[in-house]
């Protein structure tokens, strides 16, 4: 598998799954009813330092992606943030870690403090258990942050994984 920068042509290799995903209302705070032009303009990022990249896998085309960049400007400019969306036809095969690691290490390189979600929910318990073990501590939980489509509303958690030590 190899993780590159997007160009424009991936959009169309994202959408499918991006559209599915964001659908479904289980794991992302996207409107259920995105367009394409506007989940490629929520997903695709171009000003720097903020990038999007995609998974690829040899025959099986783009199956992965994750988007990048500051969390805030001004003061807070020195903490990183970062999304990921994994073709659901493809998961349980490590993209969503490969993913991640490639994040942490732009972020190191980038010179960012420290990497935040700000939403991760808290029923993702894959993408939850994943950060973990990549180190990542929950900071925090909003109760019913976040409201699934089927098990009503559940907590949203903040998380956090330092990248300077002292």
């Amino acid at each position: 598998m190899l993780i590159r920068e997007a160009d424009a042509a991936d959009w169309d290799a994202i959408w499918p799954f991006f559209h599915e995903i964001a659908a479904a209302g289980e794991t992302f705070v996207y409107p259920l009813d995105l367009s394409k032009e506007q989940g490629r303009a929520w997903w695709m990022k171009s000003e720097a330092p903020g990038r999007t990249v995609v998974a690829v896998d040899g025959d099986h085309g783009v199956v992965g992606t994750a988007h990048m960049n500051t969390n805030r400007a001004g003061n807070g400019s020195h903490i990183g943030t970062a999304s990921f969306m994994v073709d659901p036809a493809h998961a349980g095969r490590g993209i969503g870690r490969a993913l991640c690691e490639y994040v942490i290490e732009w972020a190191r390189e980038t010179g960012y403090r420290g990497i935040v979600f700000n939403a991760v929910v808290e029923t993702n318990t894959a993408a939850v258990e994943l950060y973990r073990k990549l180190g990542f501590s929950v900071l925090g939980t909003v109760p019913e942050g976040f409201k699934h489509p089927e098990k009503g509303y559940v907590g949203l958690h903040m998380m956090h994984l330092p990248l300077t030590v002292g």
